[in-house]
């Protein structure tokens, strides 16, 4: 046997959610580019979850669903408070919360296809309300409850600044959750399978997937990349920080793709929604800024910029703190998360790969007074 590092280039398992082919991003058959410019973050959601569209009907059941369930336990919500002010990050923090609510759903071992389907609205639901509870409870602030007239973008951004949103604000939001909802076998989601083959529950299974997106080599480079633009401060010294890290063959955050060989076909949206925000907001150098990057890295590189790059500013330009561009990965990644879980369970197998012994050979055990 030979082992393929990081497993590159093996199929692990079939899936009929999302696809990557020939750099062209799919949900259930649907490209990203048409969903991107069309779909809310709802009917995308009912897709991942259904493998079709929803009708009108069946949208605004959902709609009603995850705006019913988005209430967490005090107990979460008290469990917050005893955490050390400043040394807790909102990635560790909703590991551990998604982990306790687990505790309160009384058909948390239930197995049933219609109890898992439960399970996935709840976690879908609460778990905007715990990053945006932890954010307001960490500064000394009271926790917003939901609007149930609001939708699910529109609610986040509420419950995080206590203020309805403008339009423009839930556009962004509601796209790049729409972006980021799934992505086919990646290091969270094929944790998630992994987790749940072993017939674990949905909440261990979305855990594990929070522990594995917690990693900067997956889900925190949208935050590295913004902690870089506030290190550049301004377009004028945007030549030299780069070509300086570029000359001490350092890594450009935001840039390149494991799978992406001409380009994530993701960043073009939030490119313009960057654009779009920052001009808005009279910040345009943020999107200057990644622009001139986008240019020096590209032409040096011919390394093209990924979903994290301008995420970054979009996330910055709503206000949004930097540590939470990653458990704002996991409020939409959770739609992809229990969606490949649900599918899991449907056709189950445990995975057990194996491994290329790479240790010495055989050997004869020698007495401890003798080594």
């Amino acid at each position: 046997m030979t082992a393929s590092k990081g497993l590159e280039g093996i199929v692990a398992t079939q899936s009929a959610i999302s696809s990557i082919i020939d750099d062209t991003l799919t949900y259930v058959g649907y490209g990203i580019d048409d969903l991107a410019e069309n779909a809310s973050f709802e009917e995308v959601v009912y897709l991942l979850w259904h493998q079709r569209l929803p009708k009108e009907d069946e949208l605004a059941e959902l709609k009603q669903q995850l705006a019913d369930n988005m209430s967490i336990p005090q107990a979460v919500l008290d469990h917050f408070k005893t955490y050390p002010i400043g040394d807790v990050h909102p990635m560790a923090a909703l590991r551990t919360a998604i982990s306790l609510l687990g505790l309160y759903d009384e058909k948390a071992e239930d197995m049933s296809e219609e109890a898992n389907f439960e399970k996935a609205i709840k976690l879908q639901a609460k778990i905007a309300t715990i990053v945006t509870a932890f954010s307001r409870i960490r500064k000394g602030q009271d926790p917003v409850a939901p609007k149930t007239e609001l939708g699910y973008a529109a609610n986040f951004l509420y419950m995080l600044n206590g203020e309805e949103p403008e339009a423009i604000a839930v556009e962004a939001f509601d796209k790049a959750l729409v972006l980021h909802a799934d992505h086919e076998l990646n290091a969270s989601t094929f944790t998630a399978r992994v987790c749940v083959a072993t017939l674990s529950d949905m909440y261990s299974g979305v855990t594990s997937a929070i522990g594995a997106l917690k990693g900067p080599l997956h889900g925190g480079a949208n935050e590295q990349v913004m902690k870089m633009l506030m290190e550049i401060g301004s377009e004028e010294n945007v030549e030299s920080y780069i070509r300086q890290k570029l000359d001490n063959k350092e890594k450009i955050m935001g840039f390149g793709h494991r799978v992406y060989r001409n380009g994530d076909p993701r960043a073009k949206h939030l490119r313009a929604m960057s654009k779009k925000l920052t001009e808005l907001r009279g910040e345009e150098k943020w999107y200057n800024m990644s622009e001139k990057i986008e240019s020096i890295v590209t032409g040096e590189k011919n390394l093209p910029p990924n979903v994290d790059f301008y995420s970054a500013s979009v996330y910055h330009s709503l206000g949004i703190d930097h540590d939470l561009f990653t458990p704002i990965f996991a409020v939409s990644r959770i739609s992809g998360w229990t969606a490949h879980i649900l599918e899991q369970y449907s056709n189950n197998r445990l995975i057990r790969p194996r491994a290329e012994y790479i240790g010495p050979d055989m050997q004869k055990y020698v007495p401890i007074n003798e080594r």
